[in-house]
C-alpha cells in the first residue's frame, strides 16, 4: 500500500500518453485561461543565481562562484556592475563581454550556471517533501508533485488512506487562484489541468484531515477555528469576537466545497440575531465570509471570499512550516535536501 500514491502519479503519466493525439495542443494547458506557465522559455538570470566564469585561454582568470547581486548586476574582473537581470546565460556572456573589451583585447569568457536560485515555486501541505524548489526547466504541476514524493498516505480504521484533500488544493500565481482541479487531474487523469508552472506559483495540497472552519472579512479576530458539535454561523462569529462596525449582516456568505466548484450559502445573520429567522449550522472546512459592503448576488464577493481564504491558508501554512521553507530555499533541490535538519 505504501506505493499506492506513486502509483496513482504513474497513471496518471500514463493516461496523459495514451491521449496524446496527433495534435498536441489537444491535451495541453489552455495558456488563455490558465496564463502562461514556464513553458519552453529560455532561463533568465535574476538576484541569487551563482556563476562560473572562465576567460579562453586564461585559466587564472576563473571565478568559479559569482553571485547576481540584488540589484541584478555582475562583477568580473574589471567588468563591474554588469546588468545581467532577465538576460539568458548567453546574453549576459555577450554583455560581459562586451565591457570587458575596454580592457581586454577581444576577450572570449564562458559563463557556466553553478546555482539557478532565483526562479523557484512553493509547494506546501499533504506531500512528503515539501518547500521552495528551483524552476530551471519547464515542469508541469504532475511533475512537481511527484518531485515532492506524491501526497501523503496513512492508516486509518486499519487501512491506508489518501490524506490529501483534492476538492480543496489549489494554485495561487501572482495571488490569484489557478482554475485548477486537483482531482480531475489525480484520480481522472484529465491532463486538461496539468499546467505548467510559472516563477513564484504556489501549491498548497490540502489536508483531509482537518475539519477546521474558517470565519474571514469584516468581524474582529479573522481566522480558523476547529468544527465542534452545534458550529453555526453565529457562534462562529462569536468565537472571532463578533462584527466590526461596518459588516454587512444582512447578508453573510458561505462558502463549502470544493475550491473550482464551490457551493454558496447566503445567510441573514441580522435576522438571526433579531429571532426571526434559526441559526445556519455549519459544516468542518466551510468558510463564513462576511463584507464590509452591501451586495445582492453572492457573485459580487465571492472571487474575495476565496482569496481572502487562499491567503489565510498560505500564512497558516507558511508560519507553521518556515523552516522547512527556509531550508530548501537556500539549497538547491538534490535527492539528499529534501528533509530539513533536525
Amino acid at each position: 500500500m505504501r506505493f499506492s500514491h506513486a502509483l496513482r502519479l504513474l497513471t496518471g503519466l500514463l493516461l496523459c500518453q495514451m491521449a496524446f493525439v496527433s495534435a498536441e495542443e489537444a491535451t495541453a494547458p489552455k495558456a488563455g485561461e490558465i496564463g502562461p506557465g514556464y513553458g519552453e522559455m529560455p532561463y533568465r538570470l535574476g538576484a541569487g543565481d551563482v556563476l562560473s566564469i572562465q576567460f579562453y585561454g586564461r585559466p587564472e582568470l576563473t571565478r568559479p562562484l559569482v553571485t547576481v547581486a540584488p540589484d541584478g548586476t555582475v562583477s568580473y574582473l574589471s567588468a563591474t556592475g554588469v546588468e545581467v537581470r532577465g538576460k539568458t546565460i548567453d546574453e549576459a556572456r555577450g554583455v560581459i563581454e562586451a565591457t570587458l573589451t575596454s580592457f581586454y583585447r577581444n576577450p572570449k569568457i564562458i559563463v557556466t550556471p553553478i546555482q539557478l536560485l532565483s526562479k523557484n515555486y512553493t509547494i506546501m501541505g499533504m506531500v512528503k517533501n515539501s518547500g521552495v524548489f528551483p524552476l530551471v526547466q519547464p515542469i508541469t504541476l504532475i511533475e512537481a508533485l511527484a518531485r515532492s514524493g506524491g501526497t501523503v498516505s496513512g492508516l486509518f480504521d486499519r487501512r491506508y488512506v489518501d490524506l490529501a484533500d483534492l476538492e480543496r488544493s489549489f494554485i495561487l500565481r501572482d495571488g490569484k487562484r489557478l482554475p485548477v482541479n486537483f482531482r480531475k487531474l489525480m484520480l481522472e487523469g484529465d491532463m486538461t489541468q496539468n499546467v505548467a508552472l510559472a516563477p513564484g506559483d504556489y501549491i498548497q495540497v490540502a489536508s483531509a484531515l482537518s475539519n477546521d472552519y474558517f470565519v474571514l472579512g469584516s468581524v474582529r479576530k479573522p481566522g480558523r477555528e476547529g468544527f465542534t458539535e452545534g458550529a453555526s454561523v453565529i457562534a462562529a462569529i462569536a468565537k472571532r469576537l463578533g462584527f466590526q462596525d461596518e459588516a454587512y449582516r444582512e447578508r453573510v456568505l458561505v462558502v463549502r466545497g470544493s475550491m473550482s466548484d464551490p457551493e454558496v450559502i447566503v445567510v441573514n445573520a441580522d435576522a438571526i440575531l433579531k429571532g426571526s429567522q434559526k441559526d445556519f449550522a455549519l459544516q468542518p472546512k466551510d468558510i463564513v465570509y462576511v463584507s464590509n459592503r452591501p451586495w445582492k448576488k453572492a457573485e459580487e464577493i465571492m472571487d474575495s471570499a476565496v482569496n481572502v481564504f487562499l491567503q489565510s491558508a498560505v500564512a497558516t501554512w507558511t508560519g507553521a512550516n518556515a523552516p522547512i521553507l527556509f531550508y530548501n530555499a537556500l539549497l538547491p533541490y538534490s535527492p539528499y535536501n529534501q528533509t530539513p535538519p533536525k
